[in-house]
């Protein structure tokens, strides 16, 4: 079945295939309309339709998170390098179209505006030829049907979101966010800790903290401090004995009030976040405190993170290459 598009009705609604096709309509529809307009005469009718297609980020984000690790699984790992790479190249394009008709530099405009049309074109030729025929033969049932909770968390070009492939009742859906399902991972969950998204041992979360750039202390709804990481370039240093104290007995004394007020707000409801910068030993220092609350909203704490942005503060332009030689 390599002529998809001909026989999307062959796909139930929802389907991840038919919504790749579906939005693949979509993109030709909206290069239509583009074409049909009169830029000089209706600029903002213009503007309006290329912001819609640059909603194809979302298609190529739900291939490049979800469909392509699918395939990896499998064995197919040449969609995540070439065709990831043909969306970067089309990002590109995008970029320098959108800066064109942001600048209102008319005279080119439409025949960049073909050239991107023919970048994604191609593209539609490759998913609809080869990615989509590929992975329909490669993935099973159980796959297709996984693929929606990943891919509403990155979203669709429909202002509408299809609907849910397989339909559940209201009382079967369960939201990504609390999609706790067991999928087959290609490494053992033996040791391991189940987060928000993705399983890490005890060692793997201890590295984290270490080589993160950034101090983080972490105080709990008692106001004691119950965890900081110890990194190698702490911009303030801590020691074990820190560990269970009351939070205000760990800054000097000139700061404890403002310290005081942050709980106070914090535990109230009335903020979640306050930050600092200061100068510290030559360093710009950026200071920001951020409430914790569990999903009913109730106070669990107050993370502390700390960091030396002396140098980010140095970033202009693009950096895209590596320079270590």
């Amino acid at each position: 079945m390599h002529d998809l598009a001909n026989n999307i009705d062959n796909f139930p609604q929802g389907h991840p295939v038919r919504v790749y096709i579906e939005e693949n309509f979509l993109i030709k529809n909206l290069f239509k309309e583009l074409f049909q307009t009169d830029i000089n005469e209706d600029f903002q009718a213009f503007y309006n339709i290329f912001n819609q297609l640059c909603e194809v980020e979302k298609h190529f984000a739900r291939k490049e998170n979800q469909l392509f690790p699918y395939l990896e699984k499998y064995g197919w790992t040449n969609p995540s390098q070439g065709m990831w790479a043909f969306h970067d190249q089309i990002r590109e394009e995008i970029k320098y179209v959108r800066k064109q008709v942001e600048e209102k530099n008319l005279d080119n405009l439409l025949n960049d505006a073909m050239n991107l049309y023919n970048s994604l074109s191609h593209l539609m030729q490759v998913e609809e030829g080869r990615l989509l025929p590929n992975a329909l033969t490669m993935l099973s049932e159980d796959d297709w049907k996984e693929m929606y909770e990943g891919d509403s968390e990155i979203g669709w070009m429909f202002a509408t979101p299809p609907v849910r492939y397989p339909e559940m009742t209201e009382e079967e859906y369960i939201h990504p966010s609390q999609d706790k399902k067991k999928r087959k991972l290609p490494f053992s969950l033996d040791d391991r800790t189940h987060y928000d998204e993705g399983y890490l041992t005890p060692e793997q979360v201890n590295f984290i903290f270490k080589f993160l750039p950034v101090d983080i202390t972490y105080v709990d709804e008692n106001d004691r401090v119950v965890f900081y990481n110890r990194g190698d370039d702490r911009v303030f240093p801590r020691s074990a004995g820190i560990i269970g104290r009351e939070v205000k007995f760990c800054h000097p004394p000139k700061s404890v009030d403002q310290v005081l007020k942050i709980l106070e707000e914090f535990k109230a409801g009335r903020q979640d976040t306050a930050e600092f910068w200061i100068q510290f030993k030559g360093k710009f220092i950026h200071i920001r405190y951020f409430a914790v609350r569990d999903d009913e909203k109730v106070y669990k704490g107050v993370i502390e993170m700390s960091q030396d942005i002396t140098d980010i503060r140095k970033l202009e332009g693009d950096k895209r290459l590596l320079d270590w030689e």
